[in-house]
């Protein structure tokens, strides 16, 4: 017993193989940050009639405070500017919708005219053609139908009545959004350096310059994306015009609204513009409507996003592939609209946080440097870079 020894018992950190700790301690970390995401998308998910508008107008924003910004510039009163910014696009807005909506609407009656040859061609080719499915049947499917919609007409009304909810909601977020909007061009600065006092006070200059490389990315994001889908639309639109299908403006229009969506938005109403020319033109034009759609999609995606997007949003086709089907699964068409601008400012504020900062001052100078500058050099004020140029951000800049 004498000779028993009682050692000191290993801690048990260092026990632990360095593998396991690093893993672990990644684990919870990931765990914390999952779950912060976690809850964030709940309360998301609650006030989305609030998140969504307000993300609208920021797009908006993006596209619309360059020209209030150049007009103040050159004198003009920030609140005349927005104004006059606000009631132009306004004017072309309403005036676009009002010329597709003609043309839809002066189309109609040849595009009725047509569905209905082509569905006579259909039943002619399903009695005739290799189904030989006779007149009876045909009369027997179309009775299942109204069947079918008679038994779900509950359905059918609920759903409705949902989709009349749902247009009050869209009639109140378009007010907020609009709303909104005003703000972010008029003060949208202040707007953001309120939002910034969140930050501590050694880290807010890093948050703000951040905030702005971010915003400039959306800019740059949002012109690019309007003028690929400008492209797309007189493409595609001409492509329409050239071979006679019906309702040419309106599908062009379609086209420019798709291009905000990338990839999915240019293949839906690609595919839309196909089907139509398939109804009433034949599969003949519909396979050259496809051709040019393709020819289109080819230019957009080896030339134009490459040479005009990818130099205002560096971000890999497979991230912006990644980040809409996220997007779309999270909350639809509006996630998937959503989903690349907000991958193409986090990108952009992420780098800028992470990057090494520079010094901000000069090493301290000894007491005979204070006591005597060099001789023919200005003393720097501190609000100044050296080449005179504020180093704070303007006050009337964009959002």
């Amino acid at each position: 017993m004498n000779d028993f020894k009682i050692t000191t018992r290993d801690d048990a950190a260092t026990s632990i193989p360095r593998v396991l700790r690093v893993s672990a301690a990644l684990s919870w970390r990931a765990l914390v940050v999952l779950g912060a995401v976690y809850v964030l998308g709940l309360i998301v998910s609650r006030i989305y009639v609030v998140v969504i508008p307000v993300a609208i107008a920021l797009l908006l924003a993006a596209l619309l405070a360059p020209l209030v910004s150049g007009l103040a510039r050159r004198g003009v009163p920030r609140a005349v500017a927005t104004a006059l910014v606000l009631i132009g696009g306004l004017v072309v807005v309403g005036g676009v919708l009002t010329f597709v909506i003609n043309a839809f609407i002066q189309g109609f009656p040849d595009l009725q005219r047509q569905v209905i040859a082509s569905l006579n061609q259909l039943r002619d080719w399903l009695a005739s053609g290799p189904l030989h499915i006779n007149e009876q049947q045909i009369n027997q499917y179309l009775a299942q139908a109204q069947e079918w919609l008679a038994a779900n007409q509950a359905a059918l009304t609920s759903g409705a009545l949902s989709t009349a909810g749902t247009f009050g909601n869209f009639l109140t977020g378009l007010v907020l959004a609009l709303f909104t909007l005003i703000y972010f061009l008029h003060d949208g600065r202040r707007v953001w350096l309120f939002v910034i006092r969140l930050a501590p006070m050694a880290t807010r200059h890093r948050v703000d310059v951040a905030g702005c490389r971010g915003f400039a990315s959306l800019v740059g994001f949002v012109r690019a994306t309007a003028l690929v889908a400008v492209v797309d639309a007189l493409g595609i639109g001409l492509g329409l015009v050239f071979l006679g299908v019906p309702l040419a403006i309106p599908l062009a229009a379609l086209v420019f609204l798709g291009g905000f969506v990338p990839i999915v938005g240019a293949v839906a109403s690609g595919a839309v513009a196909v089907l139509v020319a398939l109804v009433t033109k034949g599969p003949i034009i519909a396979l050259i409507v496809v051709g040019i759609v393709l020819a289109v999609q080819q230019l957009e995606g080896n030339v134009l996003q490459p040479l005009i997007l990818g130099r205002a949003v560096q971000i890999h086709a497979l991230g912006v592939v990644l980040a809409i089907s996220i997007g779309l699964v999270v909350s639809g068409i509006v996630g998937a609209l959503l989903a690349v601008p907000m991958v193409a400012v986090l990108n952009s504020a992420i780098r800028s946080l992470t990057a090494e900062e520079e010094p901000a001052e000069p090493p301290a100078p000894t007491d005979r440097e204070e006591a005597e500058p060099p001789p023919g050099e200005a003393e720097t004020p501190p609000d100044e870079s050296p080449n005179g140029a504020s180093t704070d951000p303007p006050r009337n800049s964009e959002v």
